[in-house]
Protein backbone atom coordinates (compact mmCIF):
# COMPACT_ATOMS: atom_id res chain seq x y z
CA UNK A 1 0.00 0.00 0.00
CA UNK A 2 1.47 2.92 -1.37
CA UNK A 3 -0.50 5.47 1.22
CA UNK A 4 2.20 7.31 2.37
CA UNK A 5 1.07 6.39 5.94
CA UNK A 6 2.76 8.19 9.18
CA UNK A 7 1.89 7.83 13.07
CA UNK A 8 1.65 11.87 14.24
CA UNK A 9 1.90 12.05 17.75
CA UNK A 10 -0.58 14.99 18.64
CA UNK A 11 1.38 15.95 22.31
CA UNK A 12 -1.05 18.30 24.55
CA UNK A 13 0.17 21.81 25.16
CA UNK A 14 0.72 22.59 28.63
CA UNK A 15 -2.04 24.98 29.97
CA UNK A 16 -1.54 28.19 32.04
CA UNK A 17 -2.71 26.90 35.04
CA UNK A 18 -0.77 23.98 35.14
CA UNK A 19 -0.92 23.56 39.14
CA UNK A 20 -0.11 19.98 42.01
CA UNK A 21 -3.90 19.71 42.64
CA UNK A 22 -3.57 16.11 43.72
CA UNK A 23 -7.04 15.60 42.20
CA UNK A 24 -6.97 11.69 40.46
CA UNK A 25 -7.78 9.30 42.91
CA UNK A 26 -5.75 5.93 42.09
CA UNK A 27 -3.17 8.11 40.67
CA UNK A 28 -0.33 7.58 42.59
CA UNK A 29 2.16 10.54 41.70
CA UNK A 30 -0.75 12.99 41.54
CA UNK A 31 -1.81 12.52 45.11
CA UNK A 32 2.17 12.36 46.35
CA UNK A 33 2.43 15.91 45.12
CA UNK A 34 -0.69 17.52 45.49
CA UNK A 35 -0.47 20.64 47.17
CA UNK A 36 2.97 21.84 45.81
CA UNK A 37 3.94 24.70 43.78
CA UNK A 38 4.13 24.26 40.05
CA UNK A 39 6.07 26.08 37.45
CA UNK A 40 3.51 26.20 34.42
CA UNK A 41 6.61 27.85 31.62
CA UNK A 42 8.51 25.13 32.57
CA UNK A 43 5.85 22.54 32.28
CA UNK A 44 4.69 23.68 28.91
CA UNK A 45 8.95 24.25 27.58
CA UNK A 46 9.73 20.51 28.60
CA UNK A 47 6.50 19.82 26.87
CA UNK A 48 7.85 21.59 23.73
CA UNK A 49 11.77 20.29 23.91
CA UNK A 50 10.15 16.86 23.91
CA UNK A 51 8.25 17.50 20.82
CA UNK A 52 11.04 19.15 19.14
CA UNK A 53 13.45 16.74 19.91
CA UNK A 54 11.19 13.92 18.46
CA UNK A 55 10.49 16.33 15.50
CA UNK A 56 14.15 16.12 14.75
CA UNK A 57 14.75 12.99 14.97
CA UNK A 58 12.07 12.13 11.99
CA UNK A 59 9.19 11.47 14.09
CA UNK A 60 5.92 13.27 12.87
CA UNK A 61 4.59 15.56 15.37
CA UNK A 62 1.27 17.25 15.93
CA UNK A 63 0.16 19.79 18.75
CA UNK A 64 -3.44 19.71 20.66
CA UNK A 65 -4.29 23.43 22.58
CA UNK A 66 -5.17 23.07 26.45
CA UNK A 67 -8.47 23.67 27.85
CA UNK A 68 -10.45 26.81 28.83
CA UNK A 69 -9.08 26.95 32.58
CA UNK A 70 -10.22 28.76 35.23
CA UNK A 71 -13.75 26.87 34.08
CA UNK A 72 -15.79 29.70 35.69
CA UNK A 73 -18.99 28.44 33.76
CA UNK A 74 -18.69 25.15 35.96
CA UNK A 75 -18.50 27.00 38.86
CA UNK A 76 -21.29 28.83 37.87
CA UNK A 77 -23.77 25.76 36.84
CA UNK A 78 -22.86 25.27 41.05
CA UNK A 79 -24.19 28.02 42.10
CA UNK A 80 -21.28 30.74 42.62
CA UNK A 81 -22.63 33.74 41.51
CA UNK A 82 -21.37 37.38 40.80
CA UNK A 83 -18.11 38.62 38.50
CA UNK A 84 -15.18 36.48 37.99
CA UNK A 85 -13.33 37.71 40.80
CA UNK A 86 -16.28 37.42 42.85
CA UNK A 87 -17.12 33.53 41.55
CA UNK A 88 -12.90 33.19 42.31
CA UNK A 89 -13.04 34.20 45.50
CA UNK A 90 -16.65 32.30 47.13
CA UNK A 91 -15.01 29.22 45.29
CA UNK A 92 -11.81 29.57 46.77
CA UNK A 93 -13.78 30.23 50.20
CA UNK A 94 -16.31 27.51 50.51
CA UNK A 95 -14.79 24.95 48.25
CA UNK A 96 -11.51 24.96 47.67
CA UNK A 97 -11.58 21.20 46.16
CA UNK A 98 -13.88 22.67 43.15
CA UNK A 99 -11.83 25.43 42.87
CA UNK A 100 -8.53 23.49 42.13
CA UNK A 101 -10.83 20.91 40.03
CA UNK A 102 -11.83 23.55 37.28
CA UNK A 103 -8.26 24.85 37.23
CA UNK A 104 -6.64 21.34 36.45
CA UNK A 105 -4.73 22.02 33.10
CA UNK A 106 -5.16 17.59 32.49
CA UNK A 107 -6.10 17.87 29.29
CA UNK A 108 -1.83 18.04 28.49
CA UNK A 109 -2.39 14.05 28.37
CA UNK A 110 -3.80 13.56 25.60
CA UNK A 111 -3.59 9.93 25.36
CA UNK A 112 -6.86 10.74 27.38
CA UNK A 113 -8.29 13.23 24.82
CA UNK A 114 -10.25 10.50 22.47
CA UNK A 115 -9.70 6.82 20.51
CA UNK A 116 -8.65 6.95 17.13
CA UNK A 117 -9.34 4.48 14.14
CA UNK A 118 -7.58 5.21 11.45
CA UNK A 119 -8.67 5.30 7.54
CA UNK A 120 -6.74 1.77 6.83
CA UNK A 121 -8.97 -0.14 9.07
CA UNK A 122 -12.61 1.33 9.02
CA UNK A 123 -15.02 0.22 6.46
CA UNK A 124 -15.75 3.91 4.93
CA UNK A 125 -11.69 4.86 4.53
CA UNK A 126 -11.69 7.70 7.20
CA UNK A 127 -10.46 8.36 10.17
CA UNK A 128 -12.59 7.91 13.21
CA UNK A 129 -12.00 10.11 16.43
CA UNK A 130 -14.50 9.28 19.65
CA UNK A 131 -13.70 12.22 22.29
CA UNK A 132 -13.54 10.39 25.59
CA UNK A 133 -16.07 11.06 28.35
CA UNK A 134 -13.41 11.46 30.99
CA UNK A 135 -16.60 10.64 33.78
CA UNK A 136 -14.66 8.96 36.49
CA UNK A 137 -13.67 12.30 37.64
CA UNK A 138 -14.69 15.96 37.48
CA UNK A 139 -11.96 17.90 37.02
CA UNK A 140 -11.40 15.59 33.61
CA UNK A 141 -15.25 15.46 33.22
CA UNK A 142 -15.13 18.92 32.18
CA UNK A 143 -12.86 18.05 28.75
CA UNK A 144 -14.73 16.23 26.25
CA UNK A 145 -16.70 19.16 25.35
CA UNK A 146 -14.06 21.05 24.24
CA UNK A 147 -11.81 18.24 23.08
CA UNK A 148 -14.79 17.37 20.59
CA UNK A 149 -14.97 20.97 19.06
CA UNK A 150 -10.70 21.36 19.05
CA UNK A 151 -10.73 17.79 16.85
CA UNK A 152 -13.92 18.74 14.71
CA UNK A 153 -11.89 22.04 14.07
CA UNK A 154 -8.25 20.25 13.13
CA UNK A 155 -9.62 16.97 11.62
CA UNK A 156 -12.54 19.30 10.24
CA UNK A 157 -12.64 17.53 5.90
CA UNK A 158 -15.75 15.32 6.43
CA UNK A 159 -14.90 13.51 2.98
CA UNK A 160 -11.66 12.46 5.27
CA UNK A 161 -12.34 12.63 8.96
CA UNK A 162 -15.78 11.05 11.14
CA UNK A 163 -16.32 12.54 14.47
CA UNK A 164 -18.84 10.40 16.53
CA UNK A 165 -20.53 11.50 19.80
CA UNK A 166 -19.34 11.56 23.28
CA UNK A 167 -20.60 8.16 25.42
CA UNK A 168 -23.09 8.74 28.29
CA UNK A 169 -21.21 10.27 31.26
CA UNK A 170 -22.34 7.24 33.11
CA UNK A 171 -20.54 4.63 35.20
CA UNK A 172 -21.72 1.78 32.49
CA UNK A 173 -19.76 3.80 30.08
CA UNK A 174 -16.75 4.99 31.52
CA UNK A 175 -14.25 6.16 28.76
CA UNK A 176 -10.66 7.19 29.38
CA UNK A 177 -9.83 7.18 25.90
CA UNK A 178 -6.42 5.78 23.85
CA UNK A 179 -4.82 5.45 26.63
CA UNK A 180 -6.50 1.99 27.49
CA UNK A 181 -6.08 1.18 23.64
CA UNK A 182 -3.45 0.14 21.40
CA UNK A 183 -3.25 -0.73 17.93
CA UNK A 184 -1.08 -3.25 16.42
CA UNK A 185 0.08 -3.91 12.91
CA UNK A 186 3.14 -4.87 10.80
CA UNK A 187 3.50 -1.36 9.40
CA UNK A 188 1.56 1.58 9.94
CA UNK A 189 0.48 1.17 6.14
CA UNK A 190 -1.25 -2.05 7.07
CA UNK A 191 -4.55 -2.91 8.50
CA UNK A 192 -4.10 -2.95 12.37
CA UNK A 193 -5.97 -4.84 15.19
CA UNK A 194 -7.53 -3.10 18.01
CA UNK A 195 -6.78 -3.77 21.97
CA UNK A 196 -8.82 -2.46 23.89
CA UNK A 197 -7.95 -3.23 27.91
CA UNK A 198 -11.09 -2.36 30.17
CA UNK A 199 -10.78 -2.16 34.24
CA UNK A 200 -14.28 -3.21 34.90
CA UNK A 201 -16.86 -4.88 33.40
CA UNK A 202 -20.81 -3.09 34.30
CA UNK A 203 -22.47 -5.17 33.76
CA UNK A 204 -21.78 -8.67 35.06
CA UNK A 205 -18.36 -8.26 36.06
CA UNK A 206 -17.12 -9.57 39.07
CA UNK A 207 -13.18 -9.36 39.15
CA UNK A 208 -12.22 -5.97 39.45
CA UNK A 209 -9.83 -3.78 41.76
CA UNK A 210 -10.60 -3.49 45.43
CA UNK A 211 -8.37 -0.17 46.28
CA UNK A 212 -8.62 2.39 43.29
CA UNK A 213 -11.35 2.67 40.88
CA UNK A 214 -11.25 1.14 37.30
CA UNK A 215 -11.77 4.13 34.94
CA UNK A 216 -12.43 2.05 31.98
CA UNK A 217 -15.27 -0.25 31.15
CA UNK A 218 -16.07 -3.19 28.63
CA UNK A 219 -18.96 -1.76 27.98
CA UNK A 220 -17.23 1.73 26.13
CA UNK A 221 -14.58 -0.07 24.84
CA UNK A 222 -17.13 -2.10 22.55
CA UNK A 223 -19.22 0.78 21.74
CA UNK A 224 -16.06 3.11 20.51
CA UNK A 225 -15.35 -0.30 18.27
CA UNK A 226 -18.97 -0.31 17.28
CA UNK A 227 -19.18 3.46 16.29
CA UNK A 228 -16.11 2.78 14.31
CA UNK A 229 -17.39 -0.04 12.45
CA UNK A 230 -14.61 -2.20 13.91
CA UNK A 231 -15.21 -6.14 13.75
CA UNK A 232 -14.35 -9.30 15.80
CA UNK A 233 -11.41 -9.80 13.51
CA UNK A 234 -9.86 -6.44 14.16
CA UNK A 235 -10.61 -6.37 17.74
CA UNK A 236 -9.37 -7.78 21.33
CA UNK A 237 -10.87 -7.01 24.77
CA UNK A 238 -8.90 -7.93 27.48
CA UNK A 239 -9.02 -7.04 31.07
CA UNK A 240 -5.99 -4.79 33.08
CA UNK A 241 -5.15 -7.06 36.17
CA UNK A 242 -7.15 -5.95 38.98
CA UNK A 243 -3.64 -5.96 41.50
CA UNK A 244 -2.20 -3.53 38.94
CA UNK A 245 -4.75 -0.92 39.15
CA UNK A 246 -4.89 -1.23 43.04
CA UNK A 247 -1.00 -0.64 43.03
CA UNK A 248 -1.83 2.62 40.64
CA UNK A 249 -1.87 1.50 37.23
CA UNK A 250 -4.86 4.17 36.80
CA UNK A 251 -4.42 3.02 32.88
CA UNK A 252 -3.23 0.59 30.30
CA UNK A 253 -0.52 2.88 29.22
CA UNK A 254 1.13 2.40 33.01
CA UNK A 255 2.01 -0.85 31.95
CA UNK A 256 1.68 -1.55 28.64
CA UNK A 257 2.98 0.16 25.31
CA UNK A 258 2.52 -1.08 21.94
CA UNK A 259 3.77 -0.02 18.67
CA UNK A 260 3.45 -1.93 15.24
CA UNK A 261 3.98 -6.01 15.55
CA UNK A 262 5.45 -5.31 19.08
CA UNK A 263 3.93 -5.50 22.60
CA UNK A 264 5.90 -4.21 25.59
CA UNK A 265 4.32 -5.41 28.47
CA UNK A 266 4.65 -6.02 32.50
CA UNK A 267 3.73 -9.60 33.57
CA UNK A 268 1.00 -8.16 35.94
CA UNK A 269 -0.59 -6.08 32.94
CA UNK A 270 -3.43 -8.29 32.25
CA UNK A 271 -5.74 -10.75 34.22
CA UNK A 272 -5.13 -13.20 31.31
CA UNK A 273 -1.87 -12.97 29.74
CA UNK A 274 -2.05 -16.11 27.68
CA UNK A 275 -5.64 -15.38 26.33
CA UNK A 276 -4.43 -11.90 25.15
CA UNK A 277 -1.87 -12.54 23.85
CA UNK A 278 -3.27 -15.50 22.00
CA UNK A 279 -6.10 -13.77 20.66
CA UNK A 280 -3.84 -10.84 19.79
CA UNK A 281 -1.92 -13.55 17.46
CA UNK A 282 -5.15 -15.16 15.81
CA UNK A 283 -6.35 -11.42 14.73
CA UNK A 284 -2.77 -10.16 13.35
CA UNK A 285 -1.56 -10.72 9.47
CA UNK A 286 1.81 -9.96 11.01
CA UNK A 287 3.39 -12.52 13.93
CA UNK A 288 3.46 -10.40 17.15
CA UNK A 289 6.60 -9.48 19.23
CA UNK A 290 5.35 -9.72 22.99
CA UNK A 291 8.47 -8.24 25.18
CA UNK A 292 7.15 -9.11 28.72
CA UNK A 293 8.88 -7.92 31.77
CA UNK A 294 8.78 -10.17 34.93
CA UNK A 295 7.99 -8.53 38.08
CA UNK A 296 11.39 -9.91 39.37
CA UNK A 297 13.30 -7.48 36.83
CA UNK A 298 10.85 -4.43 37.60
CA UNK A 299 8.12 -4.53 40.41
CA UNK A 300 4.65 -2.53 40.11
CA UNK A 301 6.02 -0.33 42.61
CA UNK A 302 8.92 0.93 40.61
CA UNK A 303 6.89 0.68 37.09
CA UNK A 304 4.25 3.03 38.46
CA UNK A 305 7.13 5.24 39.97
CA UNK A 306 9.45 5.43 37.02
CA UNK A 307 6.87 4.91 34.18
CA UNK A 308 8.84 2.98 32.14
CA UNK A 309 5.95 1.55 30.53
CA UNK A 310 4.00 5.21 29.93
CA UNK A 311 6.96 5.47 27.24
CA UNK A 312 6.45 6.23 24.19
CA UNK A 313 7.19 3.52 21.09
CA UNK A 314 8.58 4.56 17.76
CA UNK A 315 9.32 3.32 14.42
CA UNK A 316 12.07 4.34 12.58
CA UNK A 317 12.64 3.64 8.57
CA UNK A 318 14.72 1.13 9.12
CA UNK A 319 12.30 -1.10 11.08
CA UNK A 320 13.58 -0.96 14.63
CA UNK A 321 12.03 1.31 17.07
CA UNK A 322 13.00 3.95 19.65
CA UNK A 323 11.78 3.83 23.52
CA UNK A 324 11.21 7.23 24.24
CA UNK A 325 11.45 7.16 28.43
CA UNK A 326 11.38 9.58 31.17
CA UNK A 327 14.47 10.53 33.40
CA UNK A 328 13.29 9.02 36.30
CA UNK A 329 13.64 5.20 34.11
CA UNK A 330 17.33 6.53 34.30
CA UNK A 331 17.18 7.47 37.78
CA UNK A 332 16.25 4.46 38.87
CA UNK A 333 18.66 1.53 39.01
CA UNK A 334 16.43 -1.48 38.53
CA UNK A 335 14.68 0.04 35.96
CA UNK A 336 17.56 1.26 33.51
CA UNK A 337 19.25 -2.19 34.02
CA UNK A 338 16.51 -3.70 32.79
CA UNK A 339 15.97 -1.32 29.82
CA UNK A 340 19.95 -2.13 28.80
CA UNK A 341 19.53 -5.66 29.51
CA UNK A 342 15.97 -6.90 28.69
CA UNK A 343 15.12 -4.14 25.93
CA UNK A 344 18.27 -3.33 24.28
CA UNK A 345 19.84 -6.57 24.77
CA UNK A 346 16.61 -8.69 24.25
CA UNK A 347 15.54 -10.22 20.76
CA UNK A 348 13.37 -7.47 19.47
CA UNK A 349 13.35 -4.07 17.14
CA UNK A 350 14.21 -1.86 19.95
CA UNK A 351 17.65 -0.25 19.45
CA UNK A 352 17.56 2.61 21.08
CA UNK A 353 16.23 5.01 24.34
CA UNK A 354 15.95 8.49 24.56
CA UNK A 355 15.60 10.22 28.08
CA UNK A 356 13.15 12.61 28.03
CA UNK A 357 13.26 15.19 31.07
CA UNK A 358 9.25 16.02 31.62
CA UNK A 359 9.39 16.24 35.49
CA UNK A 360 6.04 18.86 35.78
CA UNK A 361 4.16 16.23 33.87
CA UNK A 362 5.89 13.34 35.54
CA UNK A 363 4.38 15.05 39.19
CA UNK A 364 0.92 14.78 38.38
CA UNK A 365 1.27 11.55 37.39
CA UNK A 366 1.66 11.77 33.01
CA UNK A 367 4.99 10.33 31.27
CA UNK A 368 5.90 10.47 27.92
CA UNK A 369 2.94 8.31 26.31
CA UNK A 370 0.55 10.51 28.72
CA UNK A 371 1.20 13.61 26.58
CA UNK A 372 0.29 12.09 23.27
CA UNK A 373 -2.70 11.05 21.14
CA UNK A 374 -1.37 8.83 18.20
CA UNK A 375 -3.14 9.21 14.85
CA UNK A 376 -2.27 7.29 12.10
CA UNK A 377 -2.61 9.45 8.69
CA UNK A 378 -2.15 9.13 5.15
CA UNK A 379 -0.47 11.96 2.68
CA UNK A 380 -4.22 13.11 1.90
CA UNK A 381 -5.58 13.40 5.40
CA UNK A 382 -1.84 15.27 6.40
CA UNK A 383 -2.88 17.73 3.99
CA UNK A 384 -6.66 17.78 4.97
CA UNK A 385 -5.74 18.82 8.31
CA UNK A 386 -7.13 22.60 9.12
CA UNK A 387 -4.59 25.07 10.33
CA UNK A 388 -1.27 24.93 11.79
CA UNK A 389 -0.72 22.04 13.99
CA UNK A 390 1.73 19.77 12.65
CA UNK A 391 5.37 21.19 14.09
CA UNK A 392 7.83 22.26 12.28
CA UNK A 393 10.90 24.70 13.61
CA UNK A 394 9.11 28.01 13.26
CA UNK A 395 5.80 26.69 15.19
CA UNK A 396 7.85 25.26 17.78
CA UNK A 397 9.83 28.54 17.64
CA UNK A 398 6.21 30.63 17.65
CA UNK A 399 4.95 28.36 20.56
CA UNK A 400 7.33 28.32 22.67
CA UNK A 401 7.73 32.54 22.52
CA UNK A 402 4.32 32.31 23.24
CA UNK A 403 4.80 30.74 26.31
CA UNK A 404 7.25 32.96 27.46
CA UNK A 405 5.02 35.26 26.91
CA UNK A 406 2.00 34.58 28.87
CA UNK A 407 2.45 31.89 31.50
CA UNK A 408 3.96 32.12 35.10
CA UNK A 409 6.60 30.35 36.34
CA UNK A 410 4.79 29.84 39.79
CA UNK A 411 1.84 28.31 40.58
CA UNK A 412 1.14 27.82 44.06
CA UNK A 413 -2.58 26.44 45.40
CA UNK A 414 -3.40 30.09 46.32
CA UNK A 415 -2.62 31.69 43.32
CA UNK A 416 -5.39 30.07 41.64
CA UNK A 417 -7.92 32.58 43.04
CA UNK A 418 -6.42 35.32 41.63
CA UNK A 419 -8.63 36.88 39.02
CA UNK A 420 -5.73 37.92 37.30
CA UNK A 421 -5.02 34.47 35.87
CA UNK A 422 -8.27 34.60 34.32
CA UNK A 423 -6.80 36.89 31.96
CA UNK A 424 -4.34 35.99 31.72
CA UNK A 425 -5.22 32.39 30.10
CA UNK A 426 -8.23 33.65 28.38
CA UNK A 427 -5.78 35.93 26.32
CA UNK A 428 -3.06 33.96 26.18
CA UNK A 429 -5.83 31.21 24.29
CA UNK A 430 -7.31 33.47 22.38
CA UNK A 431 -3.58 34.48 20.82
CA UNK A 432 -2.78 30.25 20.31
CA UNK A 433 -6.25 29.93 18.33
CA UNK A 434 -4.94 32.48 15.93
CA UNK A 435 -1.26 30.99 15.82
CA UNK A 436 -2.82 27.64 15.61
CA UNK A 437 -5.57 29.14 13.01
CA UNK A 438 -8.42 26.32 13.95
CA UNK A 439 -10.90 29.20 14.56
CA UNK A 440 -13.04 29.52 17.34
CA UNK A 441 -12.84 26.43 20.19
CA UNK A 442 -13.18 27.75 23.67
CA UNK A 443 -16.51 28.83 25.46
CA UNK A 444 -15.38 32.40 25.47
CA UNK A 445 -14.54 33.09 22.00
CA UNK A 446 -17.99 31.34 20.87
CA UNK A 447 -20.29 33.15 23.53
Amino acid sequence: MSQDVREVNFDGLVGPTHNYAGLAHGNVASMRHGGLTANPREAALQGLAKMKSLMEAGFAQGVLPPQQRPDLGALRDLGFTGDDASVLAQAARQAPQLLRAVCSASSMWTANAATVTPSLDAPDGRVHFTAANLQSSFHRYLEPRTTARVLAAMFHDPAHFAHHPVLPATPTFSDEGAANHTRLCGDHDEPGVHLYVYGRQAFGGEHGPKRYPARQTLEASQAIARQHGLDDTRTVFAQQHPDAIDAGVFHNDVIAVGNGPVLLYHEMAFRDETATLEALRARMSTPLIPVRVPSEAVSLEDAVATYLFNSQLLSNPDGSMTLVVPGECQENETVWRTIQDLLLGGNNPIGEVLVKDVKQSMRNGGGPACLRLRVALAARERQALTGRVLLDEALHDDLAAWVERHYRDRLAPEDLADPLLVRESLTALDELTQLLGIGAVYPFQLN
